[in-house]
């Protein structure tokens, strides 16, 4: 039972826990290509999990009742700003991860327009997810703008082209999740501006590590607050700042640009509710975890995981091009290696003999032009293990081979899930190979495919 009539020993369920995490996938030895990100730094999980413990029952709601966490709160926005090249008088929030961030960002834009009855905003189809999940969640139009199949970047002229007197913000990506590439930052803030519209640029992703990257050498195109026309920018700590789950900051270039973020009400007997982020109590405990994070490891310490990182991209980027017929679908100039393959191997069934071999990658379904791809998110725990991947990559593509390629049964994707699952012989649960279920998906519509996984997630989450 869930809930047991008589309390369970601490160590029991300590047991318990630690038997339910081994089906997990590993979060260390770099073997993990998305999702989480390790540094493989020693003791920087118990340092983590120490400050968490200690402000754990911290309430964020109210910094005037707790101001150990506004310190911190302010300590990390000012970090944020300091790699981010923010000019004084920018501020920011710390929210939950890169959803909220983005989320706040949109509603920041439009409520800063109540003249626009019915607001809109631009960005290429390459921006994350998350501002479609804004975009529904505030009433706020998508406006999406193509991307160069060949640079995978969107043509400035064409941001501008869609701007209207109704676009409250611009949105552009350093870099975007799929493929890891910049877009071009500064000339999509300049016809912004130009327009009188903010620009947002969403570095969630590499926000924290561009800079550093930059410091080595790396020719990074200019994105965050140097370029005059970005109004704001997300970074998540718990991606390469290596902090744990749920901490993201979103800094505004000034206090005004800032102020239509917050959420204010006065017109009930309780407290009056003044909120900066989505979330009215929060545990002071992801907070404090990130900001021992960042004073342990320091600006020099970041320097050197963003070189073991950049390391490993360079020889993962190697190894896929040396086999033949995979190709990389991007040049990996930040933190990604996304490639595909010219149909032999089915990428696929790559995925399942990688996974077989314990290296846990992550497929991306055909879009567009776009091709299907493999995604692999490079942290810095991974540079060891390049050599490893390298070897088991080409003996990956030759079972592949062998195995040849998906050939789907016959069934009716828009048929109900259980006999959708039954045809597919997934009724007693997901195989361990997702070749055909991955194969399937790829040959679905988005919208198709959207309601599937909704109807299997939906499925999955019940007691």
């Amino acid at each position: 039972m869930s809930l047991p009539k008589d309390g369970l020993p601490a160590e029991q369920v300590l047991d318990e826990i630690r038997a339910l995490r081994t089906a997990d996938r590993p979060t260390h030895g770099g073997r993990l290509f998305a999702y989480v990100y390790d540094p493989a730094v020693p003791g920087l999980d118990e340092l983590a999990m120490s400050a968490y413990s200690l402000a754990a029952h911290v309430n964020g709601l109210d910094p005037t009742a707790f101001p150990s966490l506004l310190v911190m709160e302010n300590a990390l926005v000012g970090a944020a700003a300091q790699v981010l090249g923010g000019p004084p008088g920018v501020v920011g929030s710390v929210t939950s991860g890169g959803t909220e961030s983005l989320l706040l960002a949109v509603k920041t834009a439009r409520d800063a327009r109540p003249d626009v009855d019915r607001p809109r905003m631009v960005a290429p189809v390459t921006a994350h997810a998350a501002f479609a999940k804004a975009a529904h969640y505030l009433g706020v139009a998508l406006d999406l703008i193509p991307v160069d199949p060949d640079s995978l970047r969107p043509l400035a002229t064409d941001v501008a082209a869609a701007i209207g007197p109704d676009t409250v913000l611009v949105a552009c990506s350093a870099p975007s999740y799929a493929h890891g590439v910049v877009d071009p930052v500064a000339e999509i803030a300049e016809v912004a501006a130009a327009a009188g519209v903010r620009c947002h640029v969403d570095a969630c992703f590499g926000g924290w590590t561009l800079p550093y990257l930059r410091r080595l050498g790396v020719d990074v195109p200019p994105f965050d607050f140097a370029v005059p026309g970005v109004t704001s920018i997300s970074v998540d700590l718990h991606k390469y700042a290596y902090c744990p789950k749920g901490v993201s900051v979103l800094l505004h270039r000034d206090e005004e640009l800032r102020r239509p973020q917050y959420f204010g009400y006065a017109g009930w007997p309780g407290y009056t509710m003044v909120n900066p982020v989505i979330s009215s109590t929060r545990s002071g405990g992801p907070i404090a975890a990130a900001y021992a994070v960042l004073r342990h490891i320091g600006d020099s310490g970041y320097l050197a995981l963003a070189g073991r990182t950049r390391e490993a991209v360079r020889g993962l980027a190697a190894a896929v091009s040396d086999v033949d017929g995979l190709r990389l679908l991007a040049p990996a100039e930040t933190t990604v290696v996304c490639f595909t393959s010219d149909g032999d191997p089915d990428l696929f069934v790559l995925a399942d003999e990688l996974a077989a071999r314990g290296w846990h990658t992550q497929p991306q379904f055909a879009f567009g032009d776009l091709p299907a791809s493999i995604h692999l998110t490079v942290a810095a725990a991974v540079a060891p293990q390049v050599a490893a991947f390298a070897t088991d990559l080409a003996v990956a593509v030759d079972a592949a081979r062998a195995a040849g390629p998906v050939v789907l049964p016959p069934v009716d994707p828009s048929a109900p899930l259980p006999e959708l699952l039954a045809a597919l012989g997934l009724s007693g649960g997901l195989p361990e190979r997702m070749a055909t279920v991955n194969t399937l998906l790829n040959a679905a519509p988005p919208a198709l495919r959207e309601r599937l996984l909704i109807d299997f997630l939906s499925h999955l989450q019940r007691p």
